[in-house]
């Protein structure tokens, strides 16, 4: 396993190098210039021309390329314009503010996500299924922005029961419960509006797949000696169903990344969503290229968590068979 987990590794290397210079070239050949974002468009030419050779801009791209690649072997993303500091520290210190949406938004995705699919399946071609799937369908459907602006309009706006936007109250100083409380409620509408746009894809793969393993031969021998329909299905057509489930589950968390950058603009949460928005306003490549490096890492990553996982939900897979 171990042997396996680096060969993974290795093998995304090449990956992740691609992606960063794929993501370089297009940042680059798009319009704008990040000095005259910086100091202004009434700046002097002479200024213009100090801070290019200050941060290097004023080389050929092909040596900023290297130079970049060079910099990335050794573990540097890069110095950030916008903010007179490294890259990987700014990022650092906004990425607690966003894994503090996404965790509980994907743990709770899931656990919503896994007992709709499950009985949904479990009630196959019911009303109550019909409902569940039209229900999550109509989620699916809804972009993640809209959907934020939504709940913001109703129930921060209209009813005036969560905070509009920020992740705590700028008017108080609490600490504490008290202080824990209120991140709680700026954290409502956002992780809701996370939650309701990944619950489908999860229920929608769990059905499936729990379906199909209701009308295995094992069930019906599980029937057979006396198990419940119920029991059937929790006992072992829900344990036999998660391989698909640990899959969209994976990929869910890089979309995710990408869905709280919309997210934490329409709430003004202070994570790497607004931090990656402010950057591409700013033309500030370090901090683009950087976090669009995370995100391609993250994903890859997910991908190989994903299938060591699946040694452990499924042991034919650890042993070969």
């Amino acid at each position: 396993m171990v042997g396996y987990v680096i060969w993974r590794l290795v093998q995304a290397i090449p990956l992740v190098l691609g992606a960063s210079v794929v993501t370089w070239i297009l940042i680059h050949a798009a319009p704008g210039d990040p000095i005259v974002a910086l100091a202004g468009e009434d700046g002097d030419p002479e200024y213009y021309a100090m801070m290019r050779a200050r941060f290097g801009l004023d080389e050929p791209l092909h040596e900023q390329l290297l130079i970049y690649l060079g910099r990335l072997v050794r573990g540097d993303l890069g110095f950030s314009f916008r903010h007179n500091r490294p890259a990987v520290d700014v990022i650092v210190d906004q990425l607690p503010a966003t894994l503090l949406l996404m965790v509980p938004s994907l743990l709770i995705a899931t656990g919503i996500g896994i007992a709709l699919g499950t009985v949904a399946a479990g009630k196959r071609d019911t009303a109550l299924d019909a409902g569940v799937r039209t229900v999550t369908l109509l989620g699916h459907a809804m972009p993640v922005f809209w959907l934020s602006q939504l709940l913001l309009l109703v129930f921060a706006l209209r009813f005036d029961w969560f905070p509009v936007q920020g992740r705590t109250d700028a008017r108080a100083d609490y600490t504490g419960l008290r202080g824990v409380l209120d991140v709680l409620h700026h954290m409502a509408l956002p992780v809701t509006a996370l939650v309701l746009v990944y619950v489908p894809p999860i229920m929608r793969v769990t059905r499936a797949s729990v379906v199909d393993n209701l009308d295995t031969l094992y069930i019906r021998a599980a029937r057979a000696r006396g198990l419940s329909r119920r029991q059937a299905l929790v006992r072992h057509a829900l344990p036999n169903s998660l391989l698909p489930v640990a899959t969209v589950i994976g990929a869910q968390l890089g979309f995710m990344l990408a869905g709280a950058v919309l997210v934490e603009t329409v709430f003004a949460w202070p994570g790497l969503g607004t931090l990656l928005l402010n950057a591409m306003l700013n033309r500030d490549y370090a901090i683009i290229t950087a976090m669009l490096l995370m995100l391609s890492a993250t994903i890859i990553v997910m991908n190989l968590v994903t299938d060591v996982a699946y040694s452990f939900l499924d042991p034919r897979v650890r042993h070969g068979t």
